[in-house]
Formats: C-alpha cells, sequence, structure tokens
C-alpha cells in the first residue's frame, strides 16, 4: 500500500504539472519490486533522469550553406525568432555568415515591413514572395547567402507545404541543405498541443525553437510535448530583445525551470 501510494502521490504530482499519464506508466513500470517505488524523493529524482534521457537537442550547426525555415501557429513569435537568429548568425558567432531573410507571409498586414525593419537595422538582404515562382526565383536570387532565414509567418500549413517542396525542389539545383523548424510556444495549453503538432509534423521537422519562455512559470506541458514527439530542441527565445533573448536550447535549462515548478507545488 505504501508503495502504491508513494507511487500514486508522485504520478499525481507530475501528472499536475502536464506530464502524460502515459509516459509515467511506462517509466514506472519498470520500476515494480524496486525500492525507489518507497521513497518519493528517490522517485521524483529518477523521472526527472528519465525525462532528461529522453530530451534531445540539435547542435547548432552552420558548416554549409543551408535554408532556415520557420513553420509554427499564428502569433509564437516566428518573426522576432527570425530576426534573433540573423543577428546571431550575421554578427554573435565566431565569423560573419552572410545571412539573407525571405518572406512567405501573405497574410499577416505588417509581416512584411516587421522583417524590414529588423533587416535594415542589421543592413540584411529581404526579399518578400507569395507564388511559388517567386519563391523559386527568390532563393536562386539569394544563392550567394550563407543562410537564408524563411519566415512562415500566418501561413496555412497547406500553403507551407506547397513551398517546403518548392524549397526540397530548388535544394537539388542549389546545393543548399534545408531546416524545418517549428517555433512551439512554451505556454502551450494541453488541448493545443497535439492539433499544433498534427498541423506542422508533416512537414519533416529538423528541430523544435522553443518561444514565450518569459511568459510563463509552468514548463510540463512544453516538457510533455518533447516527451511524446521526440523532437530535438535547438534555440529558446527568453524574451522580447533582439538579438539578445536568444540562447542555444539546454536540457539543464528546461528542467532547472520545471523542478522550480515542481518545488513551488511541494512547499
Amino acid at each position: 500500500e505504501s508503495e502504491e501510494s508513494v507511487m500514486q502521490k508522485v504520478k499525481t504530482l507530475f501528472m499536475g504539472k502536464g506530464i502524460a499519464k502515459t509516459w509515467l506508466d511506462d517509466v514506472m513500470v519498470s520500476l515494480i519490486g524496486s525500492n525507489i517505488l518507497d521513497d518519493a524523493t528517490l522517485l521524483v529524482s529518477y523521472l526527472l533522469e528519465e525525462i532528461d534521457e529522453s530530451l534531445k537537442i540539435l547542435d547548432e550547426s552552420l558548416g554549409e550553406p543551408k535554408i532556415v525555415m520557420l513553420v509554427g501557429p499564428t502569433g509564437v513569435g516566428k518573426t522576432t525568432t527570425i530576426a534573433k537568429l540573423a543577428a546571431r548568425y550575421a554578427y554573435l558567432m565566431d565569423k560573419p555568415y552572410r545571412v539573407a531573410l525571405l518572406n512567405l507571409d501573405s497574410y499577416k498586414v505588417g509581416a512584411f515591413e516587421q522583417l524590414g525593419h529588423y533587416a535594415d537595422i542589421m543592413q540584411l538582404e529581404h526579399i518578400t514572395v507569395e507564388t511559388v515562382e517567386d519563391f523559386t526565383l527568390g532563393l536562386e536570387a539569394l544563392d550567394e547567402y550563407d543562410v537564408i532565414l524563411v519566415d512562415t509567418a500566418g501561413m496555412s500549413p497547406y500553403d507551407t507545404q506547397k513551398f517546403i517542396k518548392t524549397v526540397e525542389f530548388v535544394n537539388s539545383d542549389i546545393g543548399k541543405k534545408l531546416e524545418v523548424n517549428l517555433v512551439f510556444p512554451a505556454t502551450v495549453k494541453y488541448e493545443d498541443m497535439d492539433d499544433i503538432y498534427n498541423n506542422f509534423s508533416f512537414l519533416d521537422l529538423n528541430s523544435v525553437i522553443i518561444s514565450k519562455f518569459d511568459e510563463t512559470k509552468h514548463f510540463g506541458t512544453l516538457l510533455n510535448f518533447m516527451l511524446l514527439y521526440k523532437l530535438p530542441m535547438s534555440y529558446f527565445s527568453v524574451g522580447q530583445e533582439v538579438p539578445d533573448d536568444l540562447m542555444l536550447a539546454s536540457k539543464e535549462f528546461l528542467l532547472e525551470q520545471f523542478i522550480g515548478d515542481l518545488d513551488e507545488n511541494e512547499e
């Protein structure tokens, strides 16, 4: 009974913070008969270690020219994140990379102006396109650049899929690697998690860039998304400032936030 109550208590704590029962059950079933299930502190530590092992990081790589496309639902901060990445690659690395911005946003009013404003400040090439034909021409025109950052803010997944097919086609000519990154908010609601993944997973995602770290103190649902869908993380956007509030993804940083949330609950 005490084993059951300890296990139930810890499971309830983690589920209350957003971690799925299915994931917890899968981990705990391997502990049946172990003394870890008799001690809540040991069990919490074990689960945190399992989370740490399950999380994946995509290391930053700028060794070859590439096209970096950001996709995701409206309002998650894609355009600001593009600006932060542009500043990082162009000015904050061990060497300056030639960076260009390409905007696919034909829906959201002001998106071109917003990205254009950042491009002007950083003195970067910036073009916008609305058709697949223009997109092909745009990529060809930017052939000399090390990194082409593509903003898809406000586009439907269907339109994004068309453009990505075009990128893959054009890639064979211009010899650039394509990375598709899902921008995913730390503030995500549990009920929206599956919808976001299902809308964008068919794009063969390379990584997740997590935005809006500064807008929540609760990270369990975000962690749950990473555990269930096993996508690697590449960057964290931790505030509004360009370029300062962008950091390389870190398991330790994310787990610290989550443990802080658990500790609050236990107090």
